[in-house]
């Protein structure tokens, strides 16, 4: 996979995907992430790429120029183009899924109050991480990176997404790890038993009482 990120503040990106399972993802040839300053793109003297909205209000607007043009630039067949929104469909771990299929990902950060209308038409899809807004689209990118580059074949072993929580609208199950007995909390004694069958059951029984306790609502969508 090749993902593309369009940003105001690239150095954001630096550690992102110079750490971790990111960075190994990205070593070892799983996927390839570009960051883009869409400055670069700027035909303006200043390599400016906001401006006050028409019609006033408060807040820089992001021009389409620059954007247009760094879209077309990196655009292929196999591209996929996203717009990091509130105003976007709310993200989640089955589109994290679907997104995780295609050959290339080309990510749109706003930032100031908002972008010019007309950038909306060169995206394939609109995303949002929550109801809440943030200053830009850059740490919702990271998010959709994240959660995307995890599910790669080969970045990490699939039993370790396979019951991660949402999949089929269930929370993950608890996990415990040495000493059995911490200050007095045990771990619970079917995980000690070796009999992998039973381990498998109780995971399961824990994943729905977690999931009706915590979120009732994933059970409705069952």
């Amino acid at each position: 996979m090749k993902i593309d990120v369009l940003t105001l503040f690239p150095n954001m990106f630096s550690e992102f995907i110079g750490e971790s399972i990111i960075k190994r993802a990205i070593e070892s040839g799983k996927v390839q992430v570009q960051i883009h300053n869409i400055r670069d793109y700027s035909k303006d003297p200043h390599n400016k790429v906001d401006d006050y909205g028409f019609g006033g209000g408060a807040g820089m607007v992001l021009m389409p120029q620059p954007i247009f043009d760094a879209v077309e630039a990196l655009k292929s067949k196999d591209s996929k183009v996203i717009l990091m929104t509130p105003q976007g469909i709310k993200y989640n771990q089955k589109k994290a899924y679907e997104l995780s299929f295609e050959k290339h990902l080309i990510i749109i950060c706003g930032h100031y109050e908002g972008f010019d209308e007309r950038i909306r038409s060169l995206a394939d899809i609109e995303i949002s991480i929550g109801d809440f807004v943030l200053t830009g689209g850059e740490i919702p990118a990271m998010v959709v990176c994240d959660s995307v580059i995890r599910l790669l074949d080969g970045v990490i072993e699939k039993e370790s997404h396979i019951n991660d929580s949402f999949n089929d609208n269930l929370l993950d199950y608890p996990v415990y790890t040495h000493p059995s007995n911490f200050r007095g909390m045990k771990v619970p004694d079917v995980l000690l038993s070796g009999h992998h069958a039973n381990i498998e059951k109780w995971r399961k029984e824990q994943r729905e009482l977690r999931t009706k306790e915590r979120r009732p609502d994933l059970l409705e969508k069952r």
